[in-house]
């Protein structure tokens, strides 16, 4: 039997104070202090453009709530190709326009759409980002124990994303992947240690996953007892 067609709920009738109570569970539900627009929608009861009309806009909306305003303005180019490589690294490949949900990034597709001219820009614009400087990493900073080091500790951003995307976004010792295991968490160490002489640099970084990763270091502390 077909279900009736019938019209969108209306809600006229509620007050200010329901949609407030709601806004507040989703922001509860998701542990953080804001909300976005996409997050209210996968979780809230009512669509946020129905919050956005009662109270002006989701800003105020989110203010009556007594949220923090969920949108970030003039965010760095930095700040978005981090992020970016963070979802490539999640996924274990290329994202698509589709693939930019709360669950995975910090922003929406449309942030990049908006900044870059569109989706596709905005990944081309990324792939510049990470191979400028492709092999080249900080020097060491004045607190740093720099010895003979000509490299800095500090494995930035764009040095990260290259080791895992070369090591396939998977652990080189267990070949664990958060694209099929969403409990592991990948970081990039170095083969030989710094702290023994290793330098910063693309041929001597490796992804492990954080427990294999956090268990390497200290047997390297226990190697300088």
């Amino acid at each position: 039997m077909k279900s009736r067609f019938e019209l969108e709920p209306h809600y006229r009738n509620i007050s200010d104070a329901e949609f407030i109570a709601d806004l507040q569970r989703v922001a509860k539900e998701i542990g953080a202090g804001s909300v976005t627009i996409d997050q209210y929608n996968e979780r809230g009861q009512f669509h946020a453009s129905t919050l956005a009309r009662r109270f002006g806009s989701w800003f105020k909306a989110s203010e009556a709530a007594g949220l923090a305003k969920s949108r970030k303005l003039n965010i760095p180019n930095e700040e978005l190709f981090a992020n970016l490589a963070d979802v490539w690294a999640t996924l274990g490949r290329q994202p698509k326009y589709s693939d930019l949900t709360s669950q995975v990034s910090n922003f929406s597709s449309g942030t990049y759409e908006k900044r870059f001219g569109g989706w596709r820009k905005a990944l081309e614009a990324f792939v510049a980002w990470a191979n400028e400087g492709t092999f080249v990493t900080a020097v060491p900073e004045p607190g740093e124990q720099s010895g003979k080091h000509k490299t800095s500790r500090n494995i930035n951003y764009r040095l990260r994303f290259l080791v895992m995307r070369r090591d396939n976004f998977r652990c080189r010792i267990t070949g664990r992947s958060p694209a099929t295991d969403p409990s592991v968490i990948l970081e990039v160490d170095h083969i030989v240690p710094w702290n023994k002489g290793g330098e910063t640099v693309f041929e001597n970084l490796q992804t492990l996953a954080k427990e294999i990763n956090i268990g390497k270091s200290d047997l390297d502390m226990q190697g300088n007892g």
